[in-house]
Formats: C-alpha cells, sequence, structure tokens
C-alpha cells in the first residue's frame, strides 16, 4: 500500500511541475511560491479533518511535533538556500548539487534510521545518481558565474532537502500522517512568506493576473495531493525507497511537458531517464 502511496506521491508532483510552470510564467516564483503553500495548508487541514485526526492534536507528543517543525524548517530552510544559491551562481551548477539530495536521503537513511544498503542497493543510487544528474544538466553557457558562496547554499540545500525527509519520517511515526502534513504545513507556510517579505517582493502580489493565479492555486492543490501521498508512504515505509519514488516525478513531468509545452527531450536527458526509472523499479526488488 505504502509504495503506491509513493508513486501517487510522484504523479502529484510531476503534474504539479506542469501547472506551476505556466503559473510562475509571469509571476515571481518566490511569490507563487507562497500562495501555493496557502493552498496546501487549508488542503492538508481539510483533510486532517476528513481523516478524523485534528481531534487526537492535543495528544500529540513533544518529540512528534519537536520532529514535523524541523521537517518544517528543513523544507524552509532548502528553498531559502537554493533560492539564494540560484541568485548567487549559475542554474546548470546550482540545480545537479541540489537533486542530489535523492542519493543524501538514501544515505542516511541507512546512518540515522538504520535502513540497510546492499550492493543493489548501492548500484541503484549511482544509478539514480547519475541520471538525474543527466537529467537536469545542459551544456555549460558562456556567461559568467559569480564566484563566492554559491556552492555553500546549494550544498545546504541539498542537505536540507534530505533532512526534510528523514526528520518528517520520525515525526509521522507516531501520528497520524495527514495531520502530522497539516501541522508541517504551518512551519513551511511561515518560511515561505519570510522568503517574500525578506526579498521584498510583497507589492508583486497585486500584480497577478487571474489565469496565473488560476493556475498557482491549481499546482498548490496537486502540491498538497503530493505531500499527503509522500507522507502517508513515508509513515508505512522504507524512506530509501520512498524518496527515489517520488523522484520519479521528472518522467511524469517529461511527458506532460513533451505533449502539453510541446517540449524535445534529447538523448542525454533520455538515457538519464531510463538510468532513474531502472534505479527506482531495482528498490522495489
Amino acid at each position: 500500500m505504502w509504495i503506491g502511496f509513493a508513486f501517487g506521491s510522484a504523479v502529484f508532483a510531476g503534474i504539479t511541475a506542469i501547472l506551476a510552470k505556466i503559473g510562475i510564467k509571469n509571476t515571481d516564483s518566490d511569490v507563487a511560491t507562497a500562495i501555493r503553500t496557502i493552498i496546501i495548508l487549508f488542503f492538508s487541514w481539510i483533510m486532517a479533518f476528513l481523516a478524523g485526526s485534528v481531534g487526537s492534536i492535543a495528544s500529540v507528543s513533544d518529540k512528534t511535533l519537536l520532529f514535523l517543525i524541523l521537517s518544517g524548517l528543513a523544507t524552509g530552510g532548502s528553498w531559502l538556500c537554493y533560492f539564494k544559491a540560484l541568485q548567487l551562481g549559475d542554474v546548470n551548477k546550482v540545480t545537479p548539487i541540489d537533486k542530489s539530495s535523492t542519493v543524501l536521503t538514501m544515505l542516511m537513511a541507512a546512518v540515522l534510521l538504520k535502513e540497510e544498503i546492499n550492493i543493489l542497493k548501492a548500484i541503484c543510487i549511482i544509478a539514480i545518481g547519475i541520471g538525474t544528474y543527466l537529467m537536469i544538466t545542459k551544456k555549460e553557457s558562456s556567461a559568467k558565474v559569480t564566484k563566492g558562496s554559491w556552492l555553500i547554499f546549494a550544498v545546504l540545500s541539498a542537505i536540507f532537502a534530505s533532512l526534510t525527509a528523514i526528520l518528517g519520517k520520525i515525526g509521522i511515526t507516531d501520528i497520524e500522517s495527514n495531520l502530522g502534513t497539516a501541522i508541517r504545513t504551518i512551519v513551511v507556510l511561515i518560511m515561505a512568506w519570510l522568503v517574500v517579505i525578506v526579498t521584498g517582493k510583497t507589492d508583486k502580489l497585486k500584480n497577478i493576473d487571474g489565469k496565473s493565479l488560476l493556475f498557482i492555486c491549481l499546482s498548490g492543490i496537486t502540491t498538497g495531493l503530493s505531500w499527503l501521498c509522500y507522507y502517508r508512504a513515508l509513515q508505512d515505509g522504507l524512506a530509501s525507497v520512498v524518496v527515489p519514488i517520488d523522484k520519479l516525478s521528472i518522467v511524469v513531468t517529461i511527458a506532460f511537458s513533451c505533449f502539453i509545452l510541446k517540449e524535445k527531450l534529447s538523448l542525454k536527458s533520455f538515457m538519464g531517464l531510463i538510468l532513474i526509472v531502472a534505479g527506482t523499479l531495482l528498490l522495489l526488488l
């Protein structure tokens, strides 16, 4: 059952990327993220009410609450570092490092959660790592890359993203997953709006057109569905397997981008896609 939720998370995350791409065409990405988080917050609490778990909020232990908050802070920290790295460095250099969170999560799961890494899983880690790199890298542009601390922020982004999954796994061990997601989203919401406020982008809210707002809200709904499936899968399954399956959202995104956005898939990207799918499916054996 948890594998089904993991794949559901990947599907909704893949659709989210397409909806968000359309929504932020004429909208600042930070502002769009903050708006989407509001949708996710409402959606996650509605699901918690429907699941009948809100009444148990008073019985949530301090340890569980702590790890849910830490997981939310890790997500916010990942976003902050990622956007800072993009501001200072070249996208083609920052993104591969950020996406290495998949491999980092599996390694952290082995160290912190004592999840075994056998020879097969090691091969899968290598395949997914190489495949992800091939999928997200392009030819380097001739433009200069800002020297400085971009590398540090990019690495921190990947580390925080990995910690999000590990801390989330621990945080939802003794709590219904929908309620855990709802509590965690409050923290993420605060972090998302802090990004907008700190960067002085609040005045851009009034310039959002109707079409952009619609797709931003739709992407918020699919993100909420993805999160709910993701943390439901983490509650019962292995983090080292759930996270890679969730990253299969790349496949969904590419399929939609080819048919809807008419984007072409290069040979290198196709090879990377095969490696990611093969590595992920081998994890299920």
